[in-house]
This record gives structure tokens, C-alpha cells and sequence, in this order.
């Protein structure tokens, strides 16, 4: 599969958007995509980590429009087949620009979360809180919506470190003070200027700053003022310096979910105007405390809030579950098997099928999980087959990859309802191909039938892995079956 992505960083407009577009391209690396980053060379443009991380890099010719911007990117795209999905993480693009870009992707990944303009693409990602029905008559009716931070993309340090962690009891022994990539503003030394107000030489400080920070010299001199403060520039690892600290002091903005990750609770300054909603509704659902717009937050301000957290024990803890509740730090996967997805080719079984599948249904691997474990015999496995394929109201499909088989889908249809039935070829199981067969069934019902509106699946409560994937594909329980053998036989 061939991806491209279309975003920015500089000074002005912060590293988020790459940062993020970034970690969506390790992972689909890892599936040996081929990746290449199309970026305006802007101060702090980040093209060395791009380019240090094994991604190819287009730099664009000054643009003064985006239909400048649209002709320019065509080109840096045009020494290649069709790429599969261009991926656009940028507030200055929409639909018109989108639309341009038809010609040389074969589909179109949004990544927003202003909801502010429209947009021509197949996919739509917000991983942010309460984006649900923002983009009615933004996208078209066909485009499928990756919504809420269960999406958000973060990398998997964050996930690693969420399961090494300890509870968190809400005491304070070190901050974190991180205000994004660049920090135009300055909010980094109004932070520690408030801490150094609290006269509490106790308080480890670790304070992170992007390379592109044009306050450094006075960051520096800041954090020797400290007793106890450490000053680290363009870190690799800041999932590791989040699970150490006990408080966060910083911006909103991609930081927002790595932090409830790792449940770190935190105090948020907006740094720009499209940070304050969603700090806001991450407030709202407890995870942190929102303190407003950085214009509005004094230093003597910032000094007593954070001391006045720091002896509310209770209160961090549950900001810190909360925020747990919130994002996993599996958004990446979910997201890239999304598009990995395009790369399976669904056909309906024939009669040539018969064997293989009876033979993969027979292995012990599938029946270990099946609702029904027997094997099943030659003679009464003909029979169901040849039903399912003379019956309209069953769909027995078969999914490919480079031509090999991967697994099989079985839809059983009933007034707009499927059940469905999912099982790998034996030896493929663990490899993430159950979530993309699932997704990449759900793309072939849309097209070939139109008729089904809800996907059903039945599934033992000992199959915890079967529970889990499809929970991870985004289907919620609706209801139980509870059973008793009133003979007392089991």
C-alpha cells in the first residue's frame, strides 16, 4: 500500500499536525506501506525528524493559494502509480483542494477536528471529544467518520507505558510542564515562573520544550533558577516523562491524549483558539481542569491554582481514572487497519471453495473458538454449503491478500440485520487481519447490500479474544444471553 500525507509544522503553526501524521506512518511502515510526507519548508518545517524516521519527504515550491498548493502537490505525487490514500492533516485545506487531488489518489483521509469547512473525502478522523453530527453537510453521505479519542493517534510508547504504570494516588511529587513543539507565546516561563512562586524547593520539575522553542536561553535560565528542575529539549520519549510526573502544566491540544493515556491529571492554558472546546470537554468529562485561554491566566494566577491542586489528592486520582477512561493509546492501530482494510479483496465463495473451507473450518484452531466446537463430517458440510450459496439472504465471502487467502466472512440476512461470522485461515491468527476483515466486510455490505443497516455477532463469553476484536471494530454489547442446565449437567 502507498500513503501520502499533506501537513505542516513551523513556528507559527506547532508540530502537532505532523507530529500525528507521523505516528500514523510508523504503523503503516511496520505493514511495509510505502510512506512519503509532503510538507511546506517553513521554519521548524520538522524534515530532519521525518526524514531520520525512514519516510520520504516532498518539499513544496512557495505556494501563494491553494490551488497553488493542490498543482504542487500533484507533482510530488505524480512520479508514482495511483497512490492508495493521501492523508490531509491541515486546517488550510478543504474540499476544492481535496477534490484536485482525486487525480492522483485513489481515496482521501481528513484528519480535523474544527469542523469548520467542507471536505470531499472517503475517510474523516476526529479524535476528539463530542465530534459526533459536527460534520453533518461538511462531508459526503458515503464518508465514513473515525470519531472520539478511542482514534486518537498516539504512539505505541504511550500504550507500553500505560501497562507498566502504577496506580496513581493523587500525591505530587513532580510536574510536567510541556507546552507543544514551538510555544510562541511563552506560556513555558510563565509556568515556571508561578512554580517558583509556590516556594517549594520539594517539587521535582521536569520541563520539555520543542526544537523549535524561541524562548530556550531564557527556558534554560528559568529552570537553573530552580532548585530541582530539569530541562530537556526535543525528547523521543515522552511517554516515559509523563508516567513519572504526578501533574501536568501545560497546553491542550495532540498532548490532550497521551496525558489521559497515561492518566496524568493535569492544568490546561489554551495556547491557541481551536485548543479551548476541546479542553474544555475534556474538563467536562473530568480528566483535567481547564484554566482558559493563556491571554486570560495571570502568574500569580497559575501559582495558586497549581498549589491549591497540589493538596486535592482525591481530585488528581480521579482525574487521572477519568482520563484513562478516555483513550487507551490503541487509536493508531484501530485507525491504520482502517486503511490497511482497502488492501483485502472480498469475492463470494464458489463451489471450487467447498474443500478449503471445510478444511479451515475443521482445523482445531477455529473450532476452538467456533459456538458450535464438533467437526463436521464431508457429507453434511456439502449440504450446508451448497445452501448458504443458493440462499439470497446469506453471504459466504472469502478475503484475499496478493492473491492468498486470508479468512472467511459469513453474513446471515434478516430485515436489515447481518450476522456475522468471521474465522482466519489457520496460522494467521494474531496478526491483526481479524479487525481489517471485519472493517473490509462492513465496506463490501455497504456497496453490494445496501439493505443492511446493523451487523450482529454471537459470541461465547469465554472468547475473550473474539470479544475483543470485535469490540475494537466497534461493535458495542447489546444484549446477554444467560444459560443454565436446570439437570445440573454442567
Amino acid at each position: 500500500m502507498k500513503v501520502a500525507f499533506r501537513a505542516d509544522a513551523s513556528v507559527s503553526l506547532g508540530t502537532g499536525h505532523v507530529m500525528r501524521c507521523l505516528t500514523l506512518a510508523d504503523r503503516l511502515r511496520e505493514e511495509w506501506a510505502t510512506t512519503r510526507l509532503i510538507c511546506q519548508p517553513l521554519p521548524g518545517h520538522l524534515g530532519d525528524l521525518i526524514a531520520a524516521r525512514g519516510h520520504d519527504l516532498a518539499f513544496l515550491p512557495a505556494c501563494d493559494s491553494k490551488d497553488q498548493d493542490a498543482a504542487a502537490c500533484r507533482q510530488a505525487l505524480a512520479d508514482e502509480a495511483l497512490w492508495d490514500w493521501l492523508v490531509v492533516d491541515h486546517y488550510g485545506l478543504d474540499a476544492a483542494w481535496e477534490r484536485r487531488m482525486r487525480s492522483v489518489a485513489g481515496k482521501i483521509m481528513v484528519i480535523d477536528d474544527l469542523a469548520d469547512r467542507p471536505h470531499d473525502c472517503d475517510l474523516l478522523l476526529d479524535q476528539n471529544l463530542q465530534a459526533e453530527g459536527r460534520y453533518a453537510g461538511l462531508i459526503p453521505d458515503a464518508c465514513l467518520g473515525l470519531i472520539g479519542p478511542k482514534y486518537a493517534l498516539l504512539r505505541p510508547q504511550f500504550a507500553a507505558a500505560r501497562q507498566r504504570m502504577h496506580a496513581r494516588e493523587g500525591r505530587v511529587a513532580r510536574l510536567l510542564v510541556f507546552f507543544g513543539g514551538t510555544d510562541v507565546g511563552g506560556e513555558t516561563l510563565k509556568a515556571l515562573e508561578a512554580i517558583r512562586m509556590l516556594g517549594r524547593p520539594e517539587l521535582a520539575v521536569d520541563c520539555v520544550i520543542g526544537q523549535a522553542n524561541p524562548h530556550r536561553a531564557a527556558i534554560e535560565a528559568a529552570c537553573h533558577a530552580l532548585p530541582n528542575a530539569t530541562l530537556y529539549c526535543q525528547v523521543d520519549d515522552m511517554a516515559s516523562r509523563m508516567a513519572a510526573a504526578d501533574l501536568f502544566v501545560g497546553a491542550g491540544g495532540t498532548s490532550s491524549w497521551e496525558r489521559c493515556c497515561l492518566g496524568l491529571p493535569a492544568l490546561v492554558i489554551a495556547t491557541a483558539d481551536n485548543q479551548i472546546a476541546q479542553a474544555e470537554a475534556i474538563a467536562r468529562a473530568g480528566a483535567q481542569l481547564c484554566l482558559g485561554a493563556a491571554q486570560s491566566v495571570g502568574t500569580e494566577h497559575l501559582a495558586r491554582m497549581i498549589g491549591a491542586v497540589l493538596g486535592l489528592p482525591e481530585l488528581l486520582a480521579h482525574m487521572g481514572e477519568r482520563g484513562q477512561s478516555l483513550a487507551d493509546g490503541h487509536g493508531v492501530g484501530r485507525v491504520a487497519d482502517r486503511l490497511l482494510a482497502d488492501e483485502l479483496r472480498l469475492r463470494r465463495a464458489g463451489t471450487d471453495d467447498s474443500a478449503a473451507i471445510h478444511a479451515w473450518r475443521n482445523h482445531p484452531d477455529t473450532r476452538r473458538h467456533a459456538l458450535d466446537p464438533a467437526e463436521i463430517d464431508q457429507a453434511n458440510h456439502e449440504g450446508w454449503f451448497l445452501a448458504v450459496l443458493a440462499d439470497p439472504n446469506r453471504e459466504l465471502l472469502i478475503a484475499e491478500h496478493g492473491g492468498h487467502p486470508v479468512g472467511v466472512l459469513r453474513y446471515d440476512i434478516t430485515a436489515g440485520r447481518a450476522l456475522v461470522s468471521i474465522y482466519l485461515v489457520p496460522g494467521l491468527a494474531g496478526k491483526g487481519w481479524g479487525r481489517r476483515l471485519l472493517l473490509a466486510g462492513e465496506d463490501w455490505l455497504r456497496k453490494e447490500r445496501p439493505d443492511v443497516v446493523v451487523c450482529d455477532a454471537e459470541i461465547t463469553a469465554a472468547n475473550t479474544a473474539s470479544l475483543a476484536l470485535f469490540s475494537d471494530a466497534g461493535f458495542r454489547l447489546h444484549c446477554a444471553t444467560v444459560r443454565k442446565d436446570i439437570h445440573g449437567k454442567s
